[in-house]
């Protein structure tokens, strides 16, 4: 089959490929553990599911404009313009089937081919990938684990050129949980202004956050005016099914990305969209029980991870996922990389993780080995997961 040679450009999540092992092995009858895939283990709350009931039983099923409903935009702008501490109007927001769209969206827009795009290295693939496959030049800007996973600010002014239209940033951030600091955030807003680029920023963790303040990259001067958004219901709600996100940008830019909206969906599930509305205007408390709860996991699984021989793993300050150094443990055992170490786990203690090059290729003068475990599990699959991973490691 002869294909349009873009799509030898266009790459995949590889996480996936671990969750369809974790179902292949399962079906076997193995006992598997996953800390693979970065979904909440909870019930999307009663409230919510309430409301979609509600919409389907009041039969609205049919069209919703492109942009997304009135009430679903005025909703997000009041509660997430309360939680940057910016005036978002409703016109500003995009809303979308899922986040995905709205990277999408923004990368088809504004990005032309020979463009140049920064995207943060290990990092959510679909930044590079998109950006790869409309021909851009993409550039990876390397996290460092003595850094907290944050950037040196010197090797992003080095990158910087007039050609760059576009820096990705995701803060909290998959899979590391690292944080930006307000002044990692200031640097990329200094070179912003100064070359005109945009900057997407990636928010989708942004409530799920358990020491420091949080603080959006368009809520600083200058900003608004050449951020992107991308936020959704998938994770603080554990909506991950229901396929509901949203973009918020500057008007001119909403009214494009409504365009593109309508030629590759049409619009959202109406539906969908009013249990949206009770979401993020209805009782927080269950999203504030599961925060909690997950500062609870995270705390034992690096304390657990910090026991294993040839493991040591920093301290997660927000999403739902561990990302430990295991260069010592891959070494003790004679594997070359956390590739075969992620194989060695799941044949030896059926037990799923994923490598840290499922998040991007190693950066020059990378040389240690990371893997990832998402939290968004019971404390229960936290400790014996890890009790498994410890006796195969430490044999």
């Amino acid at each position: 089959m002869q294909l349009a040679k873009r799509m030898s450009r266009l790459g995949t999540e590889n996480a996936y490929e671990v969750a369809a092992q974790v179902a292949k092995l399962r079906l076997t009858g193995k006992d598997i553990i996953t800390f693979g895939l970065g979904e909440p283990d909870f019930d999307t709350p009663e409230n919510i599911k309430a409301a979609c009931i509600k919409a389907l039983n009041e039969n609205q099923t049919h069209y919703a404009a492109s942009a997304g409903l009135l009430s679903l935009r005025k909703a997000v702008a009041k509660e997430a313009g309360k939680l940057r501490g910016m005036d978002i109007d409703p016109d500003e927001v995009v809303v979308g089937p899922g986040v995905k769209p709205i990277i999408f969206g923004s990368i088809m827009a504004l990005v032309d081919e020979g463009d140049e795009v920064i995207y943060p290295n290990p990092g959510y693939p679909t930044y590079e990938s998109v950006s790869n496959f409309v021909g851009a030049k993409t550039i990876s800007l390397p996290l460092w684990e003595k850094k907290g996973f944050a950037f040196e600010a010197e090797t992003l002014k080095k990158m910087v050129t007039k050609k760059t239209k576009m820096i990705f940033i995701n803060s909290p951030q998959n899979p590391t949980g690292g944080v930006l600091s307000k002044k990692d955030l200031e640097e990329i807003a200094t070179l912003a202004r100064k070359f005109n680029f945009w900057v997407v920023a990636d928010e989708i963790y942004g409530r799920i956050l358990y020491d420091d303040e949080f603080i959006s990259i368009a809520s600083l001067p200058g900003m608004k005016e050449r951020t992107i958004i991308v936020d959704g219901f998938s994770k603080i709600y554990s909506m991950t099914g229901w396929r509901l996100g949203y973009g918020i940008m500057p008007g001119e830019l909403a009214a494009q990305m409504v365009k593109l909206q309508i030629n590759a969906n049409s619009c959202t599930n109406t539906f969908v969209q009013i249990a949206g509305v009770e979401a993020i205007s209805g009782d927080q408390s269950e999203p504030e029980k599961m925060v909690a709860e997950f500062r609870k996991r995270r705390d034992l699984m690096v304390k657990l991870l910090n026991e294993i021989k040839g493991f040591s793993c920093h301290i997660p300050k927000g999403a739902f996922y561990a990302f430990p150094n295991v260069t010592e443990a891959c070494k003790a055992l004679g594997l070359k990389s956390a590739i075969e170490l992620q194989a060695y786990i799941l044949d030896k203690a059926d037990v799923a993780v994923v490598a840290r090059t499922y998040f991007g290729p190693k950066n020059e003068g990378e040389t240690d080995e990371y893997i990832r475990l998402s939290y968004a599990t019971s404390q229960e699959n936290i400790k014996e997961g890890l009790a498994r991973i410890k006796k195969v490691i430490e044999k």
